[in-house]
């Protein structure tokens, strides 16, 4: 004989409902695909070092498996790490120099149509011209944004940071790493103007 099964009120429902959802299952996060990844190979790795275990095929497996870790990590090793020109910098200018003023003029154009890349490309050029024109650095073809803020802080100490700043807005800019921003391109609109009212310090007796 067949019963037929008990009617469950609204109330019961509810109970069984929240007694179904503290179980600690539902709390459980899901593990991102690096983590069963690091999971699977420690598994891998285990399951070798046991003694004759014959779990995961042995070195048989784990050695292709090693040699392709290595590979990835030779190559993110030779991807992360900059280039020489990089380390040194771009270089800021590309061809012949234009006067302080033509480059400052061309840098407040930039900045007012909301080429940011170009106001910050056109300012650095005027302040290697400008630190040129007062013999804080020699005049040199090729001369890197970072190669300008290490020469320049020699004679200039209390402009090191913004000179490292700006060298290194400068760089992101040629390199593409990050797009300019108006505060990118005030930044070294202001420097400019602090570097024209800074008294270069005789070699010996700026900060080290």
């Amino acid at each position: 004989m067949i019963h037929a099964a008990a009617e469950v009120t609204r109330e019961e429902g509810q109970r069984r409902a929240l007694e179904e959802l503290s179980d600690p299952l539902y709390g459980e996060r899901v593990p991102t695909l690096l983590e069963r990844f690091m999971e699977w190979l420690r598994e891998l790795l285990n399951g070798v070092v046991e003694v004759g275990s014959g779990v995961f095929g042995g070195w048989a497996v784990l050695g292709p498996v090693l040699v392709v870790l290595a590979v990835l990590l030779v190559w993110l090793l030779v991807y992360l790490r900059p280039s020489a020109s990089r380390r040194r910098g771009a270089v800021v200018h590309e061809e012949d120099a234009r006067s302080v003023a033509d480059h400052r003029a061309a840098a407040e154009a930039c900045e007012r149509a909301g080429d940011f890349a170009g106001a910050v490309t056109e300012r650095m050029r005027a302040i290697s011209v400008s630190l040129e024109e007062r013999a804080v650095i020699t005049p040199r073809a090729g001369r890197t944004a970072t190669e300008l803020a290490d020469e320049a802080s020699a004679l200039l100490p209390d402009q090191r940071g913004g000179l490292a700043e700006a060298a290194r807005l400068f760089n992101d800019v040629a390199y593409g790493d990050r797009p300019a921003t108006a505060d990118a391109a005030r930044t070294l609109r202001e420097l400019d103007a602090a570097l024209e009212a800074t008294r270069p310090v005789p070699t010996g007796e700026g900060v080290a």
